[in-house]
């Protein structure tokens, strides 16, 4: 005799989270979106990706800290071209998302400013880029919304490249900016199987 088990129990198959590859000139890396924990930032990073906003960025900050630990930085870079408008922010404190090593969050000045810069941690960079309430200022962190899944090698070779001691970002980034910037030659959904 069967008999039907409490709703609870009767879990329904979830889709799996949407893939996109980014094809570099440092080789393919390939992110997962969280749509179901920040589907505001996921959403906001898979329109840049159908729109093709991504194609032909670089790369334009890598800030080592030590081996395999830092983070780095593409996207839009301000180009009023390519930029969508601002969203809301979602702080890792909602989304129970940490910015531990792979992860990929939406780069802010103010909450509720981010748009087409993208932040790729190496290593567990939680606690310099994490919400915290207790730390002072506006303490809401960056927007935590994927992960690298593949092509981490590619991420720490950015990581790794030769910065210029001289060069900035509009002013910003000194010796931060890498001398020979990896470009992202396509940004593409990919079939997840």
């Amino acid at each position: 005799m069967l008999t039907a088990g409490p709703a609870a129990a009767q879990v329904a198959p979830t889709a799996p989270l949407p893939r996109v590859a980014l094809d570099t000139t440092a080789g393919r890396i390939v992110i997962e979106a969280d749509t179901l924990h920040a589907p505001i930032t996921a959403g906001n990073f898979l329109k840049y990706v159908d729109g093709k906003r991504l194609d032909g960025v670089v790369f334009y900050r890598a800030v080592k800290v030590a081996d395999r630990f830092g983070f780095v930085q593409f996207g839009t870079n301000g180009d009023p071209k390519r930029a969508l408008p601002p969203i809301r922010h979602e702080p890792t404190t909602q989304t129970g998302l940490h910015h531990t090593d792979g992860v990929i969050s939406v780069a802010r000045f103010a909450p509720g400013t981010a748009t087409g810069d993208f932040t790729i941690s190496v290593g567990d960079q939680s606690p310099a880029l994490d919400a915290d309430p207790a730390k002072p200022g506006d303490n809401a962190g960056y927007a935590a919304f994927g992960r690298v899944v593949e092509g981490m090698d590619a991420i720490v070779t950015i990581l790794d490249a030769p910065v210029s001691p001289t060069a900035t970002v509009r002013g910003s980034f000194k010796g931060e900016v890498p001398v020979t910037a990896v470009k992202v030659l396509t940004a593409r959904r990919v079939v997840v199987q």
